[in-house]
């Protein structure tokens, strides 16, 4: 089995919703994806998956919609003042923690046909979480 790994640094903010610590308030990260593909052989040219092809799907994606950005649970009360005052939210279905963001690029990167196999996310640089899909 060949595996190929592209690391991708953003700043985010958030905060989580029915949560009693300090990630209850708003507050920014500058987190790390770690996006690894694997695949039991290899293209004519030698390769899983050229770099370039990681960057222009998944990076570009998260500069595009994660990057600079705020991010946070649709039921999250401050959502609807944000958004009227034109600040730049990404608006998640469930509570925007770090193992939720691995899973969200994780889904993006299998949905432009990558076969990722697993994306951590570091939050800070003593905490990450992972999320590995079932291929």
């Amino acid at each position: 089995m060949y595996r190929v790994t592209r690391e991708i640094a953003f700043c985010y903010g958030h905060r989580l919703l029915d949560y009693q610590g300090k990630c209850r308030h708003l507050h920014g990260h500058n987190g790390r994806a770690v996006i690894s593909l694997e695949a039991p052989g290899l293209d004519s040219r030698g390769m899983l998956v050229d770099f370039s092809e990681i960057k222009r799907h998944v990076q570009r994606w998260i500069d595009e919609n994660l990057d600079h950005n705020l991010l946070l649970c649709e039921k999250d009360p401050l959502l609807p003042v944000l958004m009227e005052r034109g600040e730049r939210v990404f608006v998640m279905k469930d509570n925007p923690t770090a193992e939720n963001i691995a899973r969200l690029i994780f889904d993006q990167a299998a949905g432009a046909g990558l076969p990722v196999v697993e994306v951590l996310l570091w939050e800070t640089e003593n905490c990450h979480a992972a999320y590995r899909g079932d291929r």
